[in-house]
């Protein structure tokens, strides 16, 4: 079954699809980045935030995301709580 998870700011991915989400301080994370912009495979859901998130999908593309990956991995687990205001990070 298609489900769509939130990775901030109305972007949206599918979640069965997503195999890791990391942090992208790791310098083999920004490598990988940086080859998937380089080949066109990235795509940039920041809508121009810092990116604090990187999702690794099936297809070898990589989602920049400006939450935290715990944000994301909750809404993946169905865990999260919304505030009255919407996304705390965003």
């Amino acid at each position: 079954m298609l489900r769509f998870m939130n990775v901030g700011y109305g972007n949206s991915v599918n979640g069965d699809k997503v195999i890791s989400i990391v942090s992208p301080e790791a310098a083999p994370i920004k490598r990988m980045v940086q080859s998937a912009k380089d080949e066109g495979r990235a795509v940039d859901a920041t809508c121009g935030r810092k990116t604090r998130a990187v999702l690794v999908m099936e297809s070898g593309h990589v989602v920049l995301s400006a939450l935290q990956p715990e944000t994301i991995l909750n809404r993946c687990q169905g865990k999260e709580i919304m505030s009255s205001k919407g996304d705390e990070d965003e």
